[in-house]
C-alpha cells in the first residue's frame, strides 16, 4: 500500500528529527496536546504572547493554531505567527473550534483564513460547514451536526477554495487536498466523551506536517493514529464506562503506537 510507505517515511522523520510543534492553542486542552506530541516522539511548545511568538515559531517545524479559548493576546498572535510561519515555509494547521458560535470567533477564523496560508484545516462537520458557507449547527464549541452527508463535496470544494488540505473529523473522517479524497473509518464513539480529542488530533496532524512530507498524507496519518489509538484504548478498558481511565489509556496507546498498527488496523479508503 503506497500510503503505508508514506506513513513509514513520516514515522522515521518524527523519530529522527523530533519536530518542534509550536501551538497557540486553548487552555482547556493545552496539556493533553503537549503530551500527545511527546508521546508520539515530537516536541511541543506553547508560546502565545505576541512579544515572543514570532521568535518561537522561527525555531519550529510546524505551527498549530487553535481558537478554542479566545482572548485579545492570542488573536493578535494568530496573525503575527501565521504570517511569520508562511514567510519561513513552516506548515500551518488551523483548528477553527466553535466557529460560528459567536461573532468574535467567526471574525477571528475569517481573519486567519484571509491572512495566513494554511497547510491543513481540521474541524468537525459543523465547523467546516460554517467555513464552507452552508451553516453547520454549533452549541458552544460543540458540534450537534452529526451528519457527514455531502462531506466529500464540501471537502473537495473547500480544499480547492482555500488551497489547503481539508480534514473533516467525525464518525467517518473525510480528508481531501482538492484532488484526492480519503475516508477513514477508524475510531470509537467514546472519543467524543473526552474533552480535547479533536484538539489532540489537530496536534498529531501538526506533528506529521512538521516532517515536511506531503500535508495530505500527514493529515490522513495524524487522523488515523487518533482513531486507532481510541480503538486500542477502549479494548483494554475493564469497565467500559471509565472515561478517566480511557483518557490515560488513550495516551498510552499513542505512546506505544507503531507503523504496524497502521498496517494492521488502518481503515483508509480513497474514493
Amino acid at each position: 500500500m503506497e500510503l503505508i510507505q508514506d506513513f513509514n517515511k513520516i514515522f522515521e522523520r518524527i523519530s529522527k528529527d523530533k519536530p518542534l510543534v509550536h501551538h497557540i492553542t486553548n487552555y482547556v486542552t493545552v496539556n493533553d496536546c503537549a503530551n500527545i506530541i511527546l508521546a508520539l516522539g515530537g516536541s511541543p511548545v506553547m508560546a502565545d504572547d505576541p512579544k515572543e511568538a514570532e521568535e518561537m515559531v522561527s525555531l519550529a517545524s510546524s505551527l498549530v493554531l487553535n481558537v478554542g479559548t479566545l482572548n485579545q493576546r492570542t488573536i493578535e498572535s494568530f496573525i503575527l505567527v501565521g504570517k511569520k510561519a508562511n514567510s519561513l515555509g513552516i506548515p500551518v494547521v488551523l483548528d477553527p473550534v466553535g466557529v460560528g458560535a459567536t461573532k468574535l470567533r467567526e471574525k477571528t477564523v475569517r481573519s486567519i483564513l484571509d491572512e495566513v496560508k494554511l497547510s491543513v484545516l481540521r474541524g468537525n462537520m459543523s465547523e467546516i460547514k460554517n467555513i464552507y458557507g452552508s451553516g453547520g449547527i454549533i452549541r458552544g464549541v460543540d458540534s450537534i451536526d452529526d451528519s457527514m452527508k455531502g462531506g466529500k463535496e464540501i471537502a473537495l470544494e473547500l480544499s480547492n477554495r482555500l488551497k489547503c488540505v481539508v480534514a473533516i473529523t467525525g464518525a467517518t473522517d473525510i480528508i481531501s487536498d482538492g484532488d484526492k479524497v480519503y475516508y477513514i473509518d477508524n475510531g470509537h464513539e467514546i472519543l467524543a466523551r473526552v474533552t480535547g480529542t479533536g484538539c489532540m488530533t489537530t496536534s498529531l496532524i501538526g506533528l506529521c506536517c512538521g516532517t515536511k512530507e506531503n500535508p495530505l498524507q500527514a493529515a490522513v496519518m495524524g487522523t488515523t493514529i487518533m482513531g486507532i489509538a481510541g480503538e486500542k484504548a477502549y479494548e483494554t478498558l475493564e469497565n467500559k464506562e471509565h472515561i478517566g481511565t480511557f483518557r490515560v489509556k488513550l495516551m498510552d496507546a499513542i505512546g506505544s503506537f507503531s507503523i504496524k498498527d497502521l498496517e494492521k488496523r488502518g481503515k483508509i479508503h480513497e474514493v
